[in-house]
């Protein structure tokens, strides 16, 4: 087990994943090269190495998954616009000061299709399929918060959703009544936040032990009660345990030791959990984690955000 970051390795398995398409398997399919393409630069960002890549070349690949009928962003070119592809595409914009690529007419459209997705009730739907998460909202508060485009008639019937989605342990489903899970905890926490509505969380201690109880034996985390423990909950629940400020009801120091277990030392990248396959996906947020733990020499990270402060310092707060 490696005591310390592989940084050069991780960049590496990184970039080579991009030279190399036919090594992404599944996760680069193409319905995830979008939220792959965030996951990919993002670390290059945490680890002090974004001119790895091209930026032209990226923001070029962008502009080519914007879906004319509606003006949001697909996975990949000719997709239809989806609200996790679109938060991507946002945040890599975003991550490199590109935003400016759009044009006017573009950039309105992206709005557009953003807010034509909340339902009367105040959730958002994912695409014109009708799905509704969590997540969807959180995707449609950041995009409009990057964008400077929230507004309380957004706002406040997706606060008032989002607290429906609160279960009688303090955690969060994905919709009203859904089982508890870690992950739609940050989703529901992040929309809180960027919002400034945290003060109307009711029951904030309650979820605060609920997330500190996912820390099991060896240090990892777990999403839910009685599961086994997985590098992405290094982000999903530090994240939401950072922004309420207990971040200090885990342990850090066995939580970082079970990161730095998952990495392989031979190609690069960090697995789920130790002598598994790695991917791009828990490379991503095992590197995350490590920076919201404070992991010297890696770019501080924003948990509300899930972007590197530097470009974070520059979003307007809500309300404006």
């Amino acid at each position: 087990m490696h005591e310390e970051l592989q940084i050069d390795l991780h960049v590496n398995y990184v970039k080579d994943l991009f030279r190399h398409p036919s090594y992404l398997v599944h996760f680069m399919a193409d319905h995830l090269k979008m939220n792959a393409l965030y996951w990919g630069l993002g670390t290059m960002f945490l680890v002090h190495r974004k001119d790895e890549f091209p930026k032209e070349e990226v923001v070029k690949f962008i502009i080519s998954c914007i879906d004319e009928s509606n003006g949001g962003f697909g996975a990949a070119p000719k997709h239809d616009a989806h609200m996790l592809s679109t938060l991507s595409a946002i945040q890599v914009l975003k991550m490199y000061d590109a935003l400016g690529a759009l044009s006017d007419q573009q950039r309105a459209r992206v709005v557009e299709f953003v807010k034509s997705m909340q339902l009367p009730d105040g959730s958002f739907q994912g695409d014109r399929f009708g799905e509704v998460d969590s997540r969807f909202v959180y995707n449609a508060i950041q995009c409009l918060s990057i964008l400077e485009e929230l507004t309380p008639e957004i706002v406040d019937p997706a606060v008032d959703w989002i607290l429906r989605c609160q279960n009688f342990d303090g955690c969060f489903g994905m919709v009203p009544g859904a089982e508890s899970h870690a992950a739609q905890a940050f989703t529901c926490i992040g929309v809180l936040s960027i919002t400034n509505k945290l003060h109307k969380l009711p029951d904030r201690e309650l979820l605060e032990w609920w997330l500190s109880d996912r820390q099991v034996e060896g240090g990892g985390l777990n999403g839910r009660p009685e599961k086994l423990p997985d590098v992405c909950y290094s982000w999903w629940v530090v994240s939401t345990i950072s922004i309420l400020g207990k971040l200090h009801y885990i342990d850090s120091n066995q939580l970082k030791k079970f990161i730095l277990s998952c990495q392989d030392s031979t190609k690069g990248g960090i697995s789920d959990r130790q002598g598994n396959e790695v991917d791009l996906y828990h490379t991503f947020f095992g590197i995350a984690g490590l920076s919201l733990l404070g992991y010297e020499g890696l770019e501080r990270i924003d948990p509300t955000y899930c972007l590197p402060y530097e470009v974070t310092d520059t979003i307007k707060k809500y309300p404006y």
